[in-house]
């Protein structure tokens, strides 16, 4: 006897999705705090067919991403992988696979993800405290050297390079402290990698994670994440297992080491781009790539000064990839940023948090940091204020 399959029609109407055009992307210059403009090299490495996760050439790719993010970073961390996810996802690994309930947990706020970074610890259980500073201040040693005395956390976390508000926070001497004090030191590096100076074993720093799109000029979705070896004994001696199975590192060492183990799908195109943006990098070399984001900073602050405009940030604490400006009095701030949008294809950042319709944030990371895109950015910017 056979069995004939009755096969119903859609009980929903398709017609209108029928009708929609193909893919159509208005070309953007990304100056705002992120994403920035993709290197077309990256975009022309990832438009490539995808290959297994577990193929042979793939796994020589791992390793050579592993090399260039250790050079990225300039450290020697056996742990040092990027997570499959944005900057969220590896800012959360961090957290997830060294805090147990009840560790203390120091978060320095000086910004919109230092507060980021004290709700994702509250989640995993950990007794929080923190130290503030006024948003675009800086954290001094002698104010951390008191909450370390007073709190004795397991780990404190500091934003190296703060995107809420363009300060660039000073660490010599940090990673002493968290040591004296026996502290597992956490940096946010999200909008400092590939763009301002980064020396992670110099300054004793023991996890760090930071995002693909923007100082390394690669789409979202491939996030540098790193541990050293004190974090990696902190992971090995949990009481229990890490409460995120998908960004546990433990089961992950398992498919980034020796043994290649399947842990999940990889996003192979991802690889393909953060290895070719990572491979730009090291081919520039890191001394010219912070020098480019410094000289193109320079030439914003110049700009800015004879529009009579003023910056947030104190000069000597100013993030090179990314600066704040002050909306001057009378100015609608969403306007502007609409303005440069409808009729320059142009993309300003406006404030967060607490700084919120009081700044302007305009990023120059990666493939944007360039004279060029500084002079266009000035132009349109008088324009749009005249």
């Amino acid at each position: 006897m056979t069995t004939t399959l009755s096969v119903k029609s859609p009980s929903v109407d398709n017609s209108h999705l029928k009708a929609l055009k193909a893919l159509d992307i208005p070309a953007r210059l990304l100056l705002g705090p992120g994403p920035s403009n993709a290197d077309p090299a990256v975009l022309a490495a990832m438009d490539r067919q995808p290959i297994g996760h577990l193929d042979k050439a793939y796994l020589h790719l791992m390793d050579e991403v592993q090399e260039l993010m250790r050079y990225a970073w300039q450290t020697d961390n056996r742990m040092t992988l990027p997570v499959s996810g944005t900057g969220s996802a590896a800012m959360e690994a961090t957290l997830a696979n060294t805090v147990e309930p009840g560790d203390k947990v120091l978060v320095c706020v000086n910004g919109y993800f230092g507060h980021r970074l004290m709700d994702m610890a509250g989640r995993y259980g950990a007794d929080v405290c923190q130290i503030n500073r006024p948003w675009g201040d800086v954290f001094t040693t002698k104010e951390i050297r008191a909450a370390l005395e007073t709190h004795r956390p397991k780990i404190m976390a500091i934003v190296h390079a703060e995107t809420s508000t363009g300060v660039c926070q000073p660490m010599e001497g940090i990673g002493d402290l968290c040591r004296e004090f026996d502290c597992l030191l956490l940096l946010d590096t999200v909008t400092s990698l590939g763009g301002v100076p980064l020396f992670l074993d110099k300054w004793g720093v023991d996890l760090a994670y930071s995002c693909s799109q923007k100082g390394l000029s690669c789409p979202p979705g491939s996030s540098p994440f790193t541990m050293s070896d004190r974090a990696l004994d902190a992971l090995n001696n949990r009481k229990g297992k890490v409460a995120n199975w998908y960004l546990d590192m433990s089961l992950l060492a398992n498919y980034w080491g020796k043994g290649r183990t399947y842990h999940h799908t990889a996003p192979v195109n991802m690889t393909y781009a953060i290895r070719e943006a990572l491979r730009l990098l090291a081919e520039e070399g890191l001394d010219a790539r912070w020098k480019r984001h410094q000289d193109a900073a320079e030439r914003l602050y110049a700009g800015l000064e004879d529009m009579g405009l003023e910056c947030h940030v104190p000069r000597e604490h100013r993030l090179h990839t990314l600066t704040t400006i002050r909306i001057p009095d009378g100015v609608d701030g969403k306007q502007v940023t609409a303005r440069l949008i409808d009729e320059h294809d142009m993309e300003l950042g406006g404030g967060l948090g607490d700084l919120a319709g009081q700044v302007w944030r305009v990023g120059l990371m990666g493939y944007n940091a360039t004279s060029d895109n500084v002079d266009k950015f000035l132009s349109a910017l008088k324009q749009v204020l005249a």
